[in-house]
């Protein structure tokens, strides 16, 4: 794993007794000592997430609120200082770019989270989209290191390394402050559906907060928690993981994520056209979610089959849940197979696919 990419903690996670994976192009912690126990505990007290991998991008200048409102199909007008917002960044065919979340520090002055994975390719978008805005986009990826501490105790977790007053940081809502005496962008957002905090900080400091949250998260149950964890976390949230639930071939709107297309925002952005026409004429398929009351994993590109067993679709994502001690996961199939019984086929067995509405489980994110 030489060539692969590395954050400040991929010493500190080795220490820790990490197994270090390819992910993205990043070398990475998939698990510490097991995934099920990982999710455990950032259901029931808390997880350490290094997400330092990432990628951080300042859009600044007048037409700053203008461009993003051109880029991301959700509303950037109604952001205010201090205030996240969610959004999918579309294609003029309306797949999705990548979905990112936006934040702003002041009127002419944002701060974009992407994914990973996506890092170049968004920078190059986002530069070409820019032409004729006055606007700089710079990526700040290389300057920043992530923490997310995440579950029922991470807010005490924090509190106990910070004076600012987190009980006053809404959900979607961040802060500049320091926290172990280290700068962060204090956010209290996350990716497992509990309540929690991301902490973006320099890079160079990274080593020190992750020791300081470490030591302060032993009262609380905090445990090491690696990408593994992670996966099964945000799929029992139901929140969509780009390249599964939501790509270049899989609109928001088809991924039901219409909450963040603004049709009405007042003005055009890319990929309007195309997301209007599949509102208005309806999507060919359609992102749902299952149980299956089996423990056997359904593994992506599984097959779905319809009433009739053929061929409906296929499967985006699948996992184990231990809260609910059996397997979920999401499909793409057609429209019109959606509303009927559906199944897959494992190794000769088969199970039927119980749709159900995420979240699988009751989470207590503020």
């Amino acid at each position: 794993m030489t060539d692969l990419k590395r954050t400040p903690l991929r010493d500190f996670h080795a220490a820790n007794g990490a197994r270090l994976v390819d992910f993205a192009g990043w070398e990475m912690p998939v698990q510490y000592r097991s995934i099920l126990e990982e999710h455990k505990a950032v259901r029931r007290t808390a997880g350490l997430f290094d997400v330092s991998h990432m990628g951080e991008v300042e859009v600044k200048g007048p037409d700053a609120l203008r461009f993003l409102n051109y880029v991301v199909t959700n509303d950037v007008s109604k952001l205010f200082p201090g205030r996240v917002l969610y959004s999918p960044m579309c294609y003029p065919s309306g797949g999705v770019v990548d979905d990112l979340l936006v934040y702003m520090r002041g009127a002419d002055d944002y701060f974009l989270c992407i994914n990973a994975g996506n890092i170049d390719k968004d920078v190059a978008w986002l530069h070409e989209q820019a032409k004729g805005f006055a606007v700089t986009v710079t990526d700040r990826s290389a300057d920043y290191a992530l923490l997310a501490v995440q579950g029922p105790t991470a807010a005490a977790i924090v509190q106990s390394l910070t004076s600012e007053k987190l009980d006053q940081v809404g959900y979607y809502h961040f802060v500049d402050g320091t926290v172990a005496g280290i700068p962060c962008i204090i956010s209290r957002t996350g990716y497992t559906g509990e309540d929690g905090f991301e902490l973006y900080h320099p890079a160079g400091s990274a080593v020190a907060l992750a020791e300081a949250v470490v030591k302060a998260g032993a009262a609380h149950g905090l445990e090491f928690t690696g990408l593994g964890a992670r996966d099964s976390l945000r799929l029992e949230a139901g929140y969509p993981l780009y390249g599964h639930e939501i790509t270049a071939d899989i609109s928001p709107l088809t991924a039901g994520l219409g909450w963040t297309v603004k049709l009405d925002k007042g003005c055009d952005f890319i990929g309007r056209a195309a997301l209007l026409a599949e509102k208005t004429n309806g999507a060919v398929n359609k992102v749902v979610f299952f149980k299956t009351g089996d423990r056997r994993i359904v593994r992506a590109d599984t097959p779905v089959l319809g009433a009739d067993g053929a061929v409906v679709g296929k499967v985006l994502s699948g996992t184990l849940t231990p809260i609910l001690n059996e397997a979920i996961g999401s499909a793409l199939v057609t429209t019109a197979a959606a509303a009927a019984p559906l199944a897959v086929d494992i190794r000769g067995t088969l199970i039927n696919l119980q749709l159900v509405k995420p979240p699988f489980v009751p989470l207590k994110k503020s």
